[in-house]
């Protein structure tokens, strides 16, 4: 609106000077003129008219706009106290706050704003206060209050399987049983050496070749409560809030020793620091170590289990002394463990004659994971078979052998990688057991 109608409004004000309506829409017009200072004349004109909210929103609005955070927020807590479901209230409280470096205080108020418009998208907002710059689609994840009431009861297990359940991995066991179970079966031992119990061993190999079940093997062997924490678990959009996550779920293994915590997919969680553009990646490494450290708290009784897929991706720090200083390789199941998947596996099933022996000395290779693969394509085959006349067929060892040609191993193609790794960055020997495995070092 150019000057000559706002001066029309101002001249029209000066035979009604108590209109309400009137004074709203020209200070309205005067603040999207940046005309500051007439503006705010004219919010606090109304004020004294009336106290509607309108009124003291484009007060703070002004106030906003001159850079004037503290004036601005000091509006806007008592406006959102009445009006709580306010969406512009609150978006413009949380840039305010924001503005002052109240990060935390802006956060929440952001939150709130878009349980209300869980599509809006704010450029400066998301940029500040979350590491993606889409909104969840579901953002009652970020109910702390409920979040926490439940935050114990989802994690803990108690698995009810141990050593005995786990065909093969006699070497992992045997690692597992030094550097975890005796320890914690003889604490006092240990403190007449000064050593404390817990600590951590990473297991690293190909997918799907039984890494969280040792895991969970290992809390059954002890009777110890088991965490899997999972990506999901930890990775928040919001700043901030995947360190506390983190420190949470410590904090929840703290207090239910002895706790078996196991990290999957670590490497994501603790990638090499020199990798990462984003400091909120390194900050959130950061409170990995602390955490690992138990510089601020007591990690007694806490046995930590790391597994990754790519141990050559995760940060060097993780595997200083105090931390995972233990690394393992779990190679695919060997012939006896190949065997003892298969009779698991198919147990309850309708089979007719199935050569476990044979089968398992020709699925060299095969993962565990490999291995269910193949039985459910049996089984799929046997079905469809069965649909003529309703009777269900048993399984037999041609009906896995066909479905093994139609599902080749996928460890292959992880030690195609993984023997580079261990060719030439080697220098620690740390894959040393991946070269015995290929039989390239004796």
């Amino acid at each position: 609106m150019d000057d000559n109608s706002i001066n029309s409004l101002k001249e029209a004000l000066r035979f009604s000077p108590d209109n309400i309506p009137l004074k709203q829409h020209l200070a309205e017009i005067l603040l999207r003129a940046n005309r500051l200072e007439e503006a705010e004349e004219e919010f606090s004109g109304l004020l004294k008219l009336s106290s509607d909210s309108n009124a003291k929103f484009g007060l703070a609005r002004v106030f906003f706009l001159r850079n004037e955070y503290s004036k601005c927020n000091v509006i806007l807590e008592h406006l959102i106290e009445d009006e709580p479901r306010n969406f512009d209230m609150l978006l413009l409280y949380s840039r305010a706050l924001l503005r002052e470096n109240t990060i935390s205080s802006a956060m929440e108020i952001y939150k709130r704003a878009l349980k209300l418009n869980p599509g809006y998208l704010d450029e400066e907002l998301d940029r500040e206060l979350r590491l993606s710059g889409t909104a969840s689609d579901d953002e009652d994840e970020y109910d702390d209050e409920e979040y926490d009431d439940n935050f114990e009861s989802s994690f803990i297990q108690r698995p009810s399987i141990n050593f005995s359940d786990v065909g093969g991995m006699e070497n992992v066991k045997k690692e597992i049983d030094l550097k975890i179970i005796k320890p914690l079966l003889h604490p006092d031992l240990y403190k007449a050496y000064g050593k404390k119990t817990g600590g951590g061993i990473l297991l690293y190999g190909p997918p799907g070749c039984g890494k969280t079940y040792i895991a969970k093997a290992t809390a059954g062997q002890v009777n110890a409560k088991f965490i899997n924490v999972g990506l999901s678990d930890i990775l928040d959009m919001w700043i901030g809030s995947s360190e506390k996550n983190l420190h949470d779920i410590f904090e929840v293994a703290r207090q239910n020793t002895p706790c078996v915590l196991f990290f999957d997919e670590i490497d994501a969680l603790g990638a090499s620091r020199s990798d990462m553009k984003q400091s909120s990646g390194r900050h959130l490494i950061n409170q990995f170590l602390q955490e690992l450290d138990g510089i601020d708290n007591n990690n007694e009784g806490i046995l930590i289990l790391g597994a990754t897929n790519t141990p050559w991706h995760l940060d060097p720090a993780f595997r200083r002394p105090g931390r995972f200083d233990r690394i393992i390789f779990v190679p695919p199941p060997d012939e006896a463990a190949r065997e003892s998947i298969l009779q698991l596996k198919l147990r309850n099933k309708p089979v007719d004659g199935i050569d476990l022996k044979g089968l398992a000395k020709k699925l060299e290779h095969y993962s565990g994971a490999d291995i269910e693969a193949l039985i459910d394509i049996a089984i799929e085959e046997k079905i469809e078979s069965s649909f003529t006349d309703g009777i269900p067929k048993p399984i037999k060892t041609v009906d896995l052998m066909n479905a093994s040609r139609k599902h080749k191993s996928s460890t292959l193609e992880w030690f195609t990688t993984a023997k580079n790794f261990a060719l030439f960055a080697n220098d620690s020997g740390l894959y040393d057991d991946i070269l015995l495995h290929l039989k390239i070092k004796k």
